[in-house]
Parts: structure tokens; sequence; C-alpha cells
């Protein structure tokens, strides 16, 4: 029991735990039974299916399906149990958490197009398939804010809401001086070894959860095992700027709820106010000692915060 409670906020961090090789089997083990725990305890069930180009999208969702729909879509280096936490605070509605394509347990193409627009339309596809795509909301943490900007700009009649949390694709509003000398090379959000994972779960995040450090070498295995897949991923979303996209945001009066950590070291806390520019319509919280992922990191308050929002749409 006390490995359990030391090891539980291990299961949010920003890889994804199911892989195949680790420091020792011990540590896989416990590491993916505490994952099953943790979503068995927020009403989650992983599915897949595939989809017309034939790749594999894998996926989590909850048993509330008389609520509203809402689509949530994780972060560079993330999968869907970056949300397995919060996921239990949403309860009242009715959540659809992939693994994007190229992350966690979907199919990870080297060649394939990981872009904002293709990415939403692969998430599309999947929500056509359940009869979710006429009436959804929809919400992202950083890449996976750009792609939420994306895909209620290809469907905004469909979106009858956004939650960007430390959105990217807003390029303009300049880089982080945290990150203006990084290179595919030396760049730290990108893994080449286990250590590179422990500084990136400090950088991303101000206030990370404890885990041990065999826990974390776990987590590290994925993203090794992947770096040169998530290297050229990191080359296509650092250019694609989804600002012109937002505007339909605006014209369509989407209501949009942007959230920010203040002490965001990966894209800066500024940008709200680009976002804000472009999306007039959009109320904005700045969330201060804060990192990139408060999902994560302040679970409680972030979702209070959303279902705030989200009970302000119906007054």
């Amino acid at each position: 029991m006390l490995l359990k409670r030391l090891c539980l906020a291990a299961l949010f961090s920003l890889s994804v735990v199911g892989c195949t090789t680790a420091p020792n089997t011990l540590a896989v083990n416990t590491t993916q039974k505490l994952v099953q725990y943790e979503r068995n305890k927020s009403d989650l069930a992983v599915k897949a299916m595939t989809l017309s180009s034939g790749e594999k999208m894998v996926y989590a969702e909850n048993g509330n399906v008389a609520g509203e729909p809402l689509l949530l879509i994780h972060g560079f280096g993330g999968n869907k149990d970056n949300f397995t936490r919060i996921a239990r605070h949403l309860e009242g509605y009715h959540l659809i958490i992939p693994d994007l394509l190229g992350f966690g347990e979907s199919s990870k193409p080297m060649t394939a197009d990981y872009r904002s627009e293709a990415q939403a339309t692969r998430l599309h596809e999947l929500l056509q398939a359940k009869g979710l795509a006429s009436n959804i909301h929809v919400g992202g943490n950083s890449m996976g804010g750009a792609i939420s900007v994306a895909y209620a700009a290809k469907y905004p009649k469909e979106v009858k809401s956004l939650w960007l949390v430390d959105s990217g694709g807003f390029w303009s509003a300049g880089i982080h001086d945290s990150l203006k000398n990084a290179t595919l090379e030396n760049n730290p959000l990108l893994v080449n070894n286990k250590e590179d994972f422990y500084k990136m779960y400090d950088f991303v995040m101000s206030k990370p959860p404890y885990i041990p450090k065999s826990v974390k070498a776990v987590f590290a295995q994925e993203r090794l095992a992947n770096q040169e897949l998530h290297a050229n991923i990191l080359q296509q979303i650092v250019t694609d700027n989804v600002e012109e996209r937002a505007k339909t945001i605006a014209e369509y009066k989407i209501p949009t709820l942007v959230v920010w950590g203040e002490e965001d070291k990966v894209i800066k806390p500024e940008t709200v106010t680009l976002i804000k520019e472009i999306i007039p319509q959009s109320q904005v919280i700045m969330m201060p000692e804060i990192g990139h992922v408060p999902t994560i990191e302040a679970v409680k308050q972030t979702a209070e915060d959303y279902k705030m929002f989200r009970e302000g749409l119906n007054k």
C-alpha cells in the first residue's frame, strides 16, 4: 500500500507507460498495475478503432454516455493518461481521451502528417464513428491546444466550446527564453537518455507530482524508444501556426476558456494576450506558481475552473 500511495502521482506524467522494455520488470509491472488502478478509479475504459488510413487510434472513455461529450487532447510527448487524474473531477461529462497518432498506444508511422489539421481530421473520424461529432466540447494542452483550435476551425458548427490549456500554435507571440537556443540535438523537450527525461519532467512543470526514480525510468523508456519519431513530430509542430485558423473561432463566437500557468517555461505566458486579441470572446485564467501542465500540477483547481466555465455557458 505504501508503494501504491507513493506512486499514484506518477501515473499522470508526460509519457505513456505501456512500454515493453524498462530497467526492471518489477517497476514495469507495478507501474502498469497502478495505471490501471487509476483508470478504474476514474471510470475510464481503454478502447481502440482502426482509422480509414489503416492506423490504430487508442482512446479512453468514461461510462457517462448521457453527459455532454468532451474531447481531451494531450500535448507533445504525452498520452491519454495525462488526463486520468483530472477525469474523476470531470465525471459529469462524457469523456473521450485519445492517444494521438504518434503517441501512447496508437500507431506511430514515421512519415505521417502530425500537424494540427491532420490530427484534427483523425479525431473527427473517431468522433463520427462514435456518433459524437455533431455536438462536441474540445479541450487540449500544449500541442493539444493547437489541435483543438484546428479542430474547431475545421468543424466550427459542430464545436460547442473550447478549452485551451497553455496552448501551442500561436507562435508569433515569440519563443520562451528557455528554448531560444534549443536544437534537435539539445532540446529539453526531447529525450536521449534517462537523465534527459528526469530534467524534462522538472522543466515542463513548476509543481511536478512526486515520482520515484524507478518509475520515472519506466516512463523514460517509451520516449527513448521513439526519440527519432518525436524529433520528426516536433519539427512539424513548431512551424504549424494556428493563428489564422483561430479567427474562425472568433467569427463563429465559439465560447473559449484559456488557462495558463504563470511559470510556464515551454510557451510564453504572454501568449494569452495574442489569443485574446484573436479570439475576443475568450475568457482567460492565469494560474500562479503553475507551469506548462495545469491539468497535472493543479488538478482540482483546473477542473473547478473548467466546470465553472461550462456552467456559465448555460446561463
